[in-house]
């Protein structure tokens, strides 16, 4: 293989919880058979990011190079390398893949439960591969990345940009999970909790699933302003009402039921409960935004579930499944969401601790960081 590419990159990497982030130079490794180097073109910054940042994630090998969403050209291959359709991977090429990696396809999750995000194998680009472990750039916010023999690949559809990839982010696929829990019918109305990415990708494809209504509850202004863009019916801001106020209100636009699907993606415990209320007798709460333990909060069994046969489905994560059927949505369907639109600002490696600042402080809907800039 002739090489054709930098023999270093830069990253920026957490050096440890709650440490500001730092730019370090990395040696860019010779390719295992298999292997893919990408020239990263973005990667985004999520809440989840902000989690590693404050340290909120059992078993993460700090220092890391976050970025487990992101998007970049084949700039190196070693050996023949095939996308899941069985094509060719060729340098030049627009590419992203599956941040998880390593789910053993032979446990009782895998084979049984058929919950790969429950393997007790599972490794993430960008959470669980630290910036120290062999072979290196195991995360987006550089200015390349090694993907490792077996990583599940997917090409950029020829009408999806770049942009619009990372707009949507790791938001579209963990919505689309969450969607499929949901089994929205025709003419469901769906309320939404949380106005961040997920919960906007959420009210979007319920909205393309045939929902008679959408509302959504956030908070700041600007994130519900974008929901109102991309086609919600209603939304209410969490900060200027009370939950009794929110509750009358979800039930006026509901026609005195509440929703027939509530779901949650804010990350707020206190939502949770809240939900609960939101959704009408015999509704189904799709819980999502809870990736990581904020505490605990109080319900009662017999008012919140049992009486309202309230149907309650956990939602964590995402595998290949949706993530290839987010590519699908944004090929058919970006034209009218446009998620490119929900990118409020772009950071260099330099100015991450910005970024994370900011998401932090909800100052921007999505933040993506442009490694080569």
């Amino acid at each position: 293989m002739i090489r054709s590419y930098a023999l270093s990159s830069r990253a920026s990497i957490m050096p440890a919880p709650n440490v500001a982030p730092r730019v370090t130079q990395y040696r860019i490794p010779e390719l295992q058979p298999g292997a893919v180097l990408l020239k990263t073109v973005a990667s985004e910054v999520c809440g989840t990011d902000v989690h590693l940042w404050h340290g909120r994630l059992a078993g993460v090998p700090y220092p890391l190079i976050p970025g487990h969403v992101s998007i970049g050209e084949v700039v190196a291959l070693e050996g023949e390398v095939r996308d899941v359709e069985g094509n060719l991977v060729s340098v030049g090429e627009m590419m992203t893949f599956l941040d998880v990696h390593g789910t053993c396809g032979a446990c009782w999750y895998c084979l049984v439960a058929k919950a790969s995000t429950r393997c007790p194998h599972r490794r993430v680009y960008g959470i669980t591969f630290g910036a120290e472990e062999e072979p290196g750039l195991g995360g987006g916010w550089s200015e390349y990345i090694y993907l490792r023999p077996g990583t599940k690949l997917l090409k950029l559809a020829p009408n999806v940009s770049a942009e619009a990839f990372i707009g949507a982010g790791c938001g579209l696929p963990t919505a689309v999970h969450a969607i499929e829990l949901a089994r929205i019918q025709l003419g469901d109305r769906v309320l939404v909790q949380g106005s961040g990415p997920v919960g906007l990708s959420c009210a979007a494809l319920a909205l393309l699933s045939g929902a008679g209504w959408v509302g959504m509850l956030g908070a700041p202004e600007n994130r519900l302003a974008m929901a109102r863009k991309i086609g919600v019916d209603w939304t209410q801001n969490v900060l200027e009402t009370t939950p009794a106020e929110r509750l009358r209100a979800v039930q006026d636009a509901t026609g005195g039921r509440g929703a027939d699907i509530v779901i949650e993606a804010s990350g707020n415990p206190e939502a949770v409960a809240e939900g609960c209320t939101l959704a009408r007798d015999a509704g189904r709460y799709v819980i999502v935004g809870q990736y990581t333990d904020h505490g605990e909060i109080g319900l009662n069994p017999h008012l919140h579930i049992n009486k309202k046969h309230l149907e309650i489905r956990g939602c964590w994560g995402s595998d290949f499944s949706h993530v290839y059927r987010a590519m699908s949505v944004l090929s058919r369907f970006d034209t009218r969401i446009q998620w490119a639109q929900i990118i409020t600002q772009r950071y260099g490696l330099d100015s991450v601790q910005q970024a994370l600042e900011d998401v932090e402080q909800r100052r921007v809907v999505k933040a993506v960081i442009i490694p080569n800039e």
